[in-house]
């Protein structure tokens, strides 16, 4: 079994993930009133968002923390391949 790893940014991941969770809820009984479309449409890129920032931000802690902890210590050179990839992450 696995330690509990436990993070700075995991509260902040919890608030982004929880400001939408009604948000579906809301857009569910849109469509069941017969909402305008466009109305719907409009709604959603709010919930997608906050779900892409969530997982922007756990995979930059990860990569922070986690591979940091396990690889230790990098000299510059050597960093350079990992910072490449945490600015990758960023367009996720």
């Amino acid at each position: 079994m696995t330690e509990p790893q436990t993070h700075d940014t995991h509260p902040e991941i919890v608030k982004r993930l929880t400001r939408p969770e009604g948000h579906p809820k809301s857009v569910i009984a849109m469509i069941k009133s017969g909402k305008p479309c466009l109305e719907i449409a409009q709604q959603l890129p709010a919930v997608e968002k906050a779900i892409v920032n969530a997982k922007r931000t756990l995979i930059q802690d990860h990569l922070d923390h986690c591979h940091e902890e396990t690889v230790g210590a990098l000299p510059r050179d050597k960093r350079q391949s990992i910072d490449g990839f945490k600015t990758i992450t960023k367009h996720l």
